[in-house]
């Protein structure tokens, strides 16, 4: 399995989780990867993105409170949550466009994790 998820957990409002991908290597984590979660009957959205050249960009929701950061020595994708709102609550997914330095359209990712579960309760 080339993207495996974890760090997901139940947590009150205001507090922090730190996910993390574990990736099968270089040609996953030195592309771009990215962060998605969905919510129950909602659709998939993009939370944050991290280019080969370490170019972040986030989603308006959780800009100021997400990091996003990678370790290329280890093969891993992180996301560090900070202050929690119940509306944080959903599937989060580790995502990788293999082959694309710079992160474009949803069409680009090829690689998908399985997800792990965030629950906010207020």
């Amino acid at each position: 399995v080339p993207l495996v998820e974890s760090g997901g957990g139940s947590v009150q409002a205001g507090g922090s989780l730190r996910l993390s991908c574990a990736t099968s290597g270089y040609t996953y984590i030195n592309f771009c990867i990215a962060w998605f979660r969905q919510a129950p009957g909602k659709e998939r959205e993009g939370v944050a993105t991290i280019e080969h050249y370490g170019i972040t960009t986030y989603a308006d929701p959780v800009k100021g409170r997400f990091t996003i950061s990678k370790d290329i020595d280890k093969n891993i994708l992180y996301l560090q949550m900070n202050n929690l709102k119940p509306e944080d609550s959903a599937m989060y997914y580790c995502a990788a466009a293999r082959g694309y330095l710079s992160c474009g359209g949803r069409d680009s990712y090829n690689s998908w994790g399985q997800g792990t579960q965030v629950t906010i309760s207020s």
